[in-house]
């Protein structure tokens, strides 16, 4: 029996390539003779770099850059012939910032920018950006201040960093230094800028703004994104309603104003590793994430895994840290299956410290229930 293992990150605890190899171990304890390949992948999130790295190779190339506090760090991005693969998460992302201290309202995507300009100056002529599990509010602000057209008030002053001074914007600072680059919005998100549907109001709150906050921060990117209109040559009209204007904290419009185009972050990744013809080869799909709930049924991982594997007439098994999806809207999804860490450690503090074992060890419960061999 061949086994195909492609799981995105397990939020907090295993990156998709620990969480493939851990699947892959647990099945290889229960059913040694099953064939198991990984693909451990990404929609554009936190591990897109490592995933097309691990299946197509290419050169990290390192970035004195800044997080999103200003702080200096060090990051990379990928150079694979004449695309850039940068990820938002390295430079901008929850991670980055205790929860405790986060606050959209002043963290920044300069550092993304950093890494855009270098990879300008590297000579990709295509640059692919994954916008997920940003920390930033900002509008892509931060980013556009360090390709030297930051935002500035009505005497021509430069803006402070984050998403709050946005009200106070008036205008550019100069036209962004990108030489006709193609970018590239890997993201799942499909959300408008502004409104009760845009990244204020949606993913605000987990980045730590309160309701008041929520409110300045959406006046803030409704202004920016009328500054963005006048101010950038070709910039679409009705920019902020775009899909996708608001994804990582409205980093989306910026990248949209500057003539890029959005791409759903796993059909991008399905693309490029070749992965629908590694399904045409499997008898079983196994996928999973931290949560698997109704956010994972709308253009994330484990929805394009489950597509895929109906394409190819193969089942499809999630292994998530919890499940939150009842069994009719996973089936009517294509998945035939979903079982959870936290069902198998027994609580949810075992699966979060020990999500490697646990893993394994559901893993190989699922290879004996599923193995044919």
């Amino acid at each position: 029996m061949r086994v195909l293992v492609a799981p995105d990150s397990f939020g907090g605890t295993l990156s998709a390539e620990q969480a493939a190899a851990a699947i892959a171990t647990g099945w290889a304890r229960q059913a040694p003779h099953d064939t198991v390949v990984t693909r451990p992948l990404s929609d554009g999130g936190p591990g897109l770099v490592e995933v097309i790295r691990a299946t197509l190779g290419g050169e990290l190339v390192p970035v004195k850059a800044r997080g999103p506090r200003m702080e200096p760090l060090e990051a990379s991005f990928l150079l694979l012939d004449d695309v850039a693969y940068l990820e938002c998460a390295t430079v901008a992302g929850l991670q980055l910032v205790p929860a405790a201290e986060r606050d959209p309202k002043v963290t920044t995507t300069y550092g993304l920018g950093l890494l855009l300009a270098a990879a300008v100056e590297s000579g990709a002529r295509t640059a692919v950006i994954g916008l997920g599990g940003s920390v930033t509010n900002d509008g892509g602000a931060g980013l556009l201040a360090a390709l030297g057209a930051g935002p500035v008030g009505v005497s021509g002053t430069a803006l402070p960093p984050g998403g709050a001074a946005l009200r106070a914007c008036e205008g550019l600072a100069g036209v962004p230094a990108l030489r006709g680059i193609e970018i590239v919005a890997a993201t799942d998100v499909d959300n408008p800028l502004t409104g009760i549907h845009g990244a204020s109001a949606i993913y605000g709150p987990q980045k730590g703004a309160s309701d008041n906050d929520v409110q300045i921060l959406d006046a803030a990117l409704e202004q920016w994104a009328r500054v963005l209109e006048r101010g950038l040559p070709g910039c679409p009209a009705g920019v902020g309603d775009l899909p996708g204007a608001g994804a990582a904290g409205g980093l989306g419009v910026a990248l949209l104003a500057l003539g890029g185009r959005r791409e759903a972050g796993i059909a991008l990744v399905r693309r490029l590793i070749g992965f629908d013809s590694a399904v045409a080869e499997a008898d079983l799909v196994i996928t999973g994430e931290g949560s698997f709930d109704y956010q994972s049924l709308r253009g994330k991982v484990v929805a394009g895994v489950a597509a895929a594997a109906s394409e190819q007439g193969a089942p499809c098994v999630v292994l998530a840290g919890r499940v939150a999806v009842g069994r009719q809207e996973a089936a009517a999804a294509h998945i035939d299956e979903a079982r959870s860490l936290v069902e198998q450690a027994g609580s949810v503090e075992v699966a979060m410290n020990d999500a490697e074992n646990v893993l394994i060890e559901l893993a190989a419960r699922t290879a004996k229930d599923w193995s044919r061999s």
